[in-house]
């Protein structure tokens, strides 16, 4: 019983932190409006040299965050591939 009670409270909780969450969110269609928005389609094909002003963002102004990005990926898939790959050898043994 004391389970059951427990499971309940949590799950109330979390619908009462993700329905304040969901009411915090801009409308759609309507973000937020910052002055880095600004200065990026301002200058960014003149700092670039890119036509896209999506991929001069990604790639050059924030290349660091992207290839960090890409590494803690990288070692996630790794490491799902060798414990599932060690589980399927120590399963083959028996």
């Amino acid at each position: 019983m004391k389970g059951l009670l427990i499971r309940s409270l949590t799950l109330v909780l979390l619908f009462a932190f993700l329905m304040a969450a969901a009411f915090q969110l801009n409308p759609f269609g309507s973000p937020a409006h910052t002055v880095m928005d600004d200065y990026y389609i301002r200058n960014g094909q003149a700092e670039t040299a890119s036509n896209n002003i999506v991929s001069s963002v990604v790639f050059d102004y924030r290349g660091m965050d992207t290839l960090l990005e890409a590494s803690v990926l990288f070692t996630a898939a790794s490491g799902v591939v060798m414990v599932l790959g060690r589980r399927g050898k120590d399963e083959k043994k028996d």
